[in-house]
């Protein structure tokens, strides 16, 4: 310590020695008196039982819970009480400054009744607007606590969904049904360990709000159809951890202009998709440590027509017995279903990276034996693969592979390898290969119109034979494959099928089981294709050329 230090620290003890504790005291009182309210002296705590609400789970209570609410807020905050019992209520709307607390042993119950509900005041009609709990324009929100909000959502079911799949456009959809709760253009939301499930329709729609939290929330959705989870419209500095999500449609749908967007440590089961990207300006969205099981229709799917998508991550990931699994799709064109505003500049998607995952991927999509009705399986659903699809003068841009490992069931057949013009169809990443001959011509990989493509440490196995080649490229430019192991069959044309592609580098691949063919070369536009070393010698022939594929355009060095 310097004698500078020293003088210091001995002048702040004099100084402190000179005030008395008493002043110290006051000192601190006055400042913690400034900050409370001048109602300090009532309670915080708003139990809706204080005004009127039963919890017997028979009595509607709406007037009584939304009487706490409004109380509440006139305060300026504070804790409306969920106690423990069963309260039964219609559409309620929540405020700023509140922390709405389900106890442990309370529930929430939506009502059965379609008149008890209405439409959220202020909440925009896309998708519906009808609600059991909403808020609008309000900040410093929360729902917390260990007990559940129930939509009782099996009493709406009568067999129709919204319809606004690909180029159904929401004709003759079921759109007068309660979602379970829409926060719209709220700040500072905070969901904490609550348990949600049996909504009518969507779970919970987070439309145009900031700075959300959501923490510890269990989603439990598969009593109607479009039973999504979470569902985002154009969010910025949205947060999600430690939540599990088993639900019917979507489980963490992110439509429009949604940046700066983190998830991790979650587990998703889904019959159609996990994260789930289209439209709008979606930037900045980071994906870690989560696990995915049981779902069908691509757990990572990004479908655009116009769309400004760049800088997503998707890091250590873990799905078991999904199909899919990854589908990349963009056509450049408009595409706009969902309500959102395409971007007015040049639309692209680029800047994706998958690290560390692991998968297993299944034949074809399994029914969930807790889904009541009958579920539709597409055609392109089976033997799938993971799809890069873009199409005409529209690519994906700098898209990367690092230290994936994906077992495919196999069992692909020679019709699907074959020749055949892929459909110029980004909607969906099946609905590229439900018009093609019962699937996607490759098992591990099919990329066309990608321009900077990145894999690095890529594993592709089957359990079962395949008639399909490993991977396909057509029309990929500026690609790096370094220390790609696949698995082979005699039964397949080849292992690699490139058709008009350019300036691409393999490096360090294996060839882990006999194949006929190492490479097929097809098309007079192949240009740069380099295969230098690896482990090649399971293949049986390692190149073969057609449809007008110049040698020249090859350098193999073994």
């Amino acid at each position: 310590m310097t004698i500078q230090e020293s003088s210091a620290q001995l002048s702040r003890r004099a100084w402190l020695g000179k005030v008395s504790v008493p002043a110290l005291t006051l000192a601190a009182a006055g400042m913690i008196s400034a900050k409370v309210p001048e109602n300090a002296a009532k309670s915080a705590i708003y139990d809706v039982r204080d005004y009127g609400a039963k919890g017997d789970g028979k009595t509607l209570d709406t007037a009584a819970i939304q009487a706490a609410i409004d109380a509440c807020n006139a305060a300026q905050g504070g804790t409306v009480l969920i106690p423990a019992g069963v309260f039964m209520s219609g559409t309620l709307q929540l405020k700023s400054n509140i922390t709405f607390y389900l106890s442990a042993g309370g529930k929430l119950l939506g009502s059965p009744k379609r008149e008890d509900y209405t439409a959220g005041k202020g909440v925009p009609s896309g998708n519906g607007n009808i609600v059991f709990l909403y808020a609008v324009n309000a900040e410093r929100l929360s729902i917390e606590g260990k007990g559940s909000i129930d939509g009782n959502g099996l009493a709406f079911y009568n067999g129709k969904g919204d319809n606004t799949g690909p180029g159904q456009k929401g004709i003759d959809g079921n759109f007068d049904r309660p979602h379970l709760l829409i926060f719209y253009q709220c700040t500072e939301l905070r969901l904490h360990n609550t348990f949600l499930q049996a909504s009518a329709y969507h779970c919970i729609r987070l439309l145009q709000c900031k700075q959300v939290y959501i923490d510890g929330i269990r989603i439990y959705n598969r009593v109607n159809k479009n039973n999504d989870g979470f569902h985002f419209s154009s969010c910025q500095y949205v947060h999600i951890t430690n939540c599990d999500v088993q639900c019917q449609d979507d489980a963490c749908a992110l439509f429009g202009s949604n940046k700066f967007v983190t998830v991790t440590n979650c587990s998703f089961s889904t019959r159609w998709s996990i994260f789930r990207f289209g439209g709008g300006e979606s930037q900045n969205i980071a994906v870690s440590n989560c696990l995915i099981y049981d779902t069908y229709g691509c757990p990572i799917k990004i479908s655009a027509g116009r769309a400004s998508i760049e800088n997503f991550s998707f890091s250590n990931i873990i799905m078991k017995n999904v199909t899919g699994p990854i589908g990349i799709g963009f056509s450049g064109t408009s595409n706009n279903n969902q309500g959102n505003n395409p971007p007015a500049g040049k639309s692209f998607i680029r800047n994706i990276s998958f690290n560390g995952i692991r998968a297993s991927v299944v034949a074809v999509p399994v029914p969930h034996p807790d889904i009541h009705f009958e579920l539709n399986f597409k055609e392109g659903e089976k033997n799938s693969c993971i799809t890069l699809n873009a199409m005409d003068d529209c690519y994906l841009e700098n898209i990367s592979f690092t230290d994936v490992h994906v077992t495919y069931a196999g069992g692909g057949t020679l019709a699907q390898a074959g020749k055949h013009d892929v459909p110029k169809i980004a909607a969906e990443y099946f609905g590229v290969w439900d018009t093609a001959p019962g699937g996607p011509p490759a098992y591990g990989l099919y990329a066309r119109n990608v321009k900077g493509l990145t894999l690095q440490n890529v594993r592709f196995e089957l359990e079962n034979d395949d008639s399909r080649p490993a991977i396909v490229f057509e029309n990929v430019q500026d690609a790096a494959i370094n220390g790609l192991s696949v698995q082979g069959s005699t039964s397949a044309p080849s292992l690699l099928r490139i058709v008009n592609s350019k300036d691409l580098l393999f490096t360090a691949t294996r060839v882990l089981t006999p194949c006929q063919v190492l490479l097929s070369l097809e098309g007079p536009s192949n240009e740069g294709v380099q295969i230098d070393g690896g482990d090649l010698r399971k293949a049986i022939k390692q190149v073969a050329y057609s449809g007008g594929a110049n040698e020249n355009s090859l350098k193999l060095r073994t």
